[in-house]
């Protein structure tokens, strides 16, 4: 028997939850809401950290 999926909470994130075309739950969470103020957060993945950043051209880079 397959465990159930942890579910994630961001308490102070505005959090909407979205089912696709192909059935496959997702979340929408607003990258301000992440970043809280900031330029840059780092994000935890199967044990590995990676870099989530905002640019001086708005643009977000993520990278490992």
């Amino acid at each position: 028997m397959k465990a159930a999926a942890k579910e994630e909470t961001y308490p102070d994130a505005a959090v909407e939850h979205i089912t696709g075309s192909n059935g496959e739950r997702k979340v929408r969470v607003a990258v301000k809401d992440i970043l809280k103020g900031g330029r840059e957060a780092i994000l935890e993945h199967d044990g590995m950290d990676y870099r989530l950043r905002i640019t001086a051209n708005g643009k977000l880079i993520l990278t490992k």
